[in-house]
C-alpha cells in the first residue's frame, strides 16, 4: 500500500520495504513542548552592526561562529559542535556556490568577507531552561521493536537530549559548553524495557546554561494548522518561514542534498546519509508524493537484511527517536523517501537502508520548502 496524500500532508496508512514505513495521524502527543508563539529559547539577534551583552560568548569560538551562521542561512553543517569537518566542509561550500564564490570548502579570505556581516552573531548564547521543556517524560528506549511497540512515543531519553536537538549540537557539546553543570553522570542502566526509570538528567529546568546561537528560529503559528507539527518545529528550534523548492538534488559521491529555487539558486544544503551496499541510492529523476509529520513507522522485519530472525512486524509510534525522526518525505520510487533520525551525530558517517537521512531539524526545515511540484534528483 502507497502514501496517499491528502491534500499533500500525509494522512493514510503505508507498508515499509527498505524504508517503507506507515504514516497516520500520531495519537500520542509530544512531551513536554514549547508554545511556537512564545518560545523562551528563541534567539533574539542583534541588529546588524550592534552587539548585546546577554549573548556575548566568555571565550572566542570561530568555527562554531560561523557553523551558527550556516546553520542560520540554510548551509547547515549538521551537529554545530566547533569542528570543522566533513559537514563544516559541505555547509561552507553550499555557501559558496550560493554567493558565486570559488568552492574550496574552507574559510578562505573572500569566504571570510562575505560571512562579515554576520560577525555580530555570537556564537553562544545563555538560556534559561524552562519548566515545561523540562518536564519529560524522559525513558530509555528499548532495543527490540516489539518493546518500542509498547511505547507512547518515542520521545527523547533524557532532558540532554532534548536541548541537544532543539540547538542543534550533542550532548558533549552542552557539557563542554557547560563545565559546571557537566559533571559525570551515573552509569546509564541497561534496560529490558521502557518502563525502568531513566537515566539521571545533567541539567534541570531553571539552570540557566550556555548554547550554542542557533537562529532562524521565529514562529508564525498562523502558518501552521497542526498545532503539534507547530510543537515540533518548536522544540528544533525551526522557524515557519523557508524558501520554496523548485527543485532537489540528492548527491551520492558528494553525501549532500541541495535545494533550489525557481530561480535555480541555491537556497539550502544539508549533509546527508544515503544507501549502503545492501540498498543502495536509486539514481534517477523521482517525485515527491507527500510528506508526514511526526509519523508512526511499520516495521517489517522480512525488509531488512539486518533485522533478527526473532523479530515481528510492529507499529511504532512516532517520536524524534523512531527510525525515521519526526518527517517521512515520500518518494515516488517505491519505498524511498527523506526523513530524520535519532542519531544526528551519524549523519555523513553511516549508512542507511536506501532512503536519504537528514538529521531532524534539518527534515524539518526540508519538508517546509517542499512541495508536490518540487523535482527530485538522485545522482552519482
Amino acid at each position: 500500500m502507497r502514501f496517499v496524500a491528502v491534500p499533500f500532508v500525509l494522512t493514510a496508512m503505508v507498508s515499509l520495504a527498505a524504508c517503507d514505513r506507515t504514516a497516520k495521524e500520531p495519537q500520542a502527543k509530544p512531551s513536554a513542548a514549547v508554545t511556537a508563539t512564545a518560545d523562551p529559547l528563541a534567539a533574539h539577534d542583534p541588529q546588524p552592526g550592534a552587539s548585546m551583552t546577554d549573548v556575548a560568548d566568555d571565550q572566542p569560538r570561530p568555527v562554531m561562529q560561523m557553523q551558527v551562521v550556516l546553520d542560520r542561512l540554510g548551509f547547515t553543517p549538521g551537529v554545530v559542535d566547533g569542528k570543522d569537518g566533513l559537514s563544516t566542509r559541505n555547509a561552507l561550500l553550499g555557501f559558496q556556490e550560493a554567493n558565486q564564490l570559488e568552492a574550496t570548502g574552507k574559510l578562505d579570505e573572500a569566504t571570510k568577507a562575505k560571512l562579515a556581516q554576520w560577525a555580530t552573531i555570537p556564537a553562544t548564547r545563555m538560556v534559561t531552561i524552562p519548566a515545561e521543556f523540562a518536564a519529560g517524560p524522559f525513558q530509555p528506549i528499548p532495543e527490540k521493536p516489539e518493546d518500542q511497540a509498547k511505547l507512547a512515543t518515542m520521545g527523547y531519553t533524557s532532558l540532554e537530549e532534548k536541548l541537544a536537538e532543539r540547538f542543534h549540537t550533542t550532548i558533549d557539546t552542552l557539557k563542554a559548553l557547560n563545565p559546571a553543570v557537566a559533571v559525570a553522570p551515573p552509569p546509564k542502566p541497561t534496560l529490558p524495557s521502557a518502563s525502568d526509570a531513566p537515566a539521571a538528567n545533567l541539567f534541570a529546568a531553571g539552570q540557566q546554561i550556555r548554547v550554542p546561537n542557533v537562529g532562524a528560529d521565529a514562529m508564525d503559528a498562523r502558518t501552521v494548522s497542526d498545532p503539534e507539527w507547530r510543537n515540533t518545529l518548536a522544540m528544533l528550534g525551526v522557524g515557519t518561514t523557508q524558501p520554496k523548492a523548485a527543485r532537489i538534488v540528492v548527491s551520492k559521491s558528494k553525501g549532500t542534498l541541495k535545494v533550489y529555487d525557481a530561480g535555480d539558486v541555491l537556497v539550502g544544503m544539508f549533509t546527508a546519509t544515503m544507501g549502503s551496499s545492501h540498498d543502495p541510492l536509486p539514481l534517477g529523476n523521482w517525485k515527491i508524493l507527500g510528506v508526514a509529520h511526526n509519523p508512526p513507522f511499520h516495521y517489517n522485519p522480512d525488509l531488512f537484511w539486518d533485522a533478527s530472525d526473532k523479530s515481528s512486524k510492529q507499529l511504532l509510534p512516532p517520536g524524534p527517536n523512531g527510525p525515521v525522526g519526526v518527517v517521512w518525505i515520500d518518494l515516488s520510487k517505491p519505498h524511498y523517501g527523506i526523513h530524520g533520525t535519532s542519531e544526528p551525530q551519524t549523519i555523513g558517517r553511516a549508512e542507511s537502508h536506501g532512503c536519504v537521512r537528514l538529521t531532524n531539524w534539518d527534515v524539518a526545515r526540508l519538508a517546509q520548502m517542499v512541495s508536490g511540484s518540487t523535482k527530485v534528483l538522485f545522482e552519482a
